[in-house]
């Protein structure tokens, strides 16, 4: 299930609904919500603003997570992201993947938001508590963690600020 959205989400109904879509073969469910945050070392975040390119977005998440299907032995999945101004502190992702071993949910997990990271055509534009408005770049350590499954390893446990 792709859902791309302006309204916020209830992470606990859709793990729910994962669950039951998922059925009684889904040993392991490992959710993943992520939360807009302040990106500037300068000042607070005030909101974040994405947009999105309809279609090819949704198509694109799609993408991402029935290649997690077939990598690891996933039996259904969930990406539910937000569009529109959102504010310091929103809930802004949430990913899901269920399948019969931890495992292979945790790395599906983690592979799809990597991916939905550097490929899916969402665009960013922070404003700080000041008034300044600014594009948000992508990161250096983003590319390099999708490049690092692409090539057939999984990404690296380091996170980065």
């Amino acid at each position: 299930m792709v859902v791309v959205q302006e309204a916020d989400f209830d992470a606990a109904a859709l793990h729910a609904a994962l669950r039951e879509r998922a059925g009684p073969g889904a040993g392991a469910i490992v959710t993943f919500t992520g939360y807009v945050r302040d990106f500037s070392a300068e000042q607070a975040t005030e909101t974040l603003f994405l947009d999105h390119y309809p279609g090819m977005c949704e198509r694109e998440l799609q993408d991402i997570g029935d290649q997690a299907m077939r990598r690891w032995r996933v039996i259904d999945f969930v990406i539910v992201h937000r569009v529109g101004a959102l504010s310091r502190n929103a809930q802004i992702v949430f990913v899901g993947a269920a399948s019969a071993h931890r495992g292979d949910a945790f790395r599906a997990c983690e592979y799809i938001i990597d991916a939905l990271k550097t490929r899916a055509p969402f665009w960013k534009r922070e404003t700080l508590a000041g008034g300044r408005s600014f594009w948000v770049e992508q990161r250096q350590s983003d590319h390099d963690r999708t490049q690092s499954w692409d090539a057939g390893g999984s990404a690296s446990s380091k996170e980065t600020p």
